[in-house]
């Protein structure tokens, strides 16, 4: 299966230690590759085509921040 890319537009990021939050919560999952930029308050994800868009969401929702977003 081939990997996508995502964004996802984050609410509620104010700082680095918020971004890096996210950052590590969403590469905890198997089969994904993210990076966050605090500026744009995006998470820029390459996941593996089983990780759901629902997946990624609860895991920043998780983290503690809203998700504005996903495409």
């Amino acid at each position: 299966m081939a990997d996508r890319n995502v964004e996802i537009l984050i609410e509620g990021m104010a700082c680095s230690h918020c971004s890096g939050r996210v950052e590590s919560a969403l590469n905890a999952l198997n089969g994904v590759e993210a990076k966050v930029d605090l500026e744009k308050k995006t998470a820029f994800v390459k996941a593996a085509a089983d990780v759901s868009d629902e997946k990624l969401k609860e895991t920043v929702t998780g983290a503690g921040y809203k998700v504005v977003s996903v495409k």
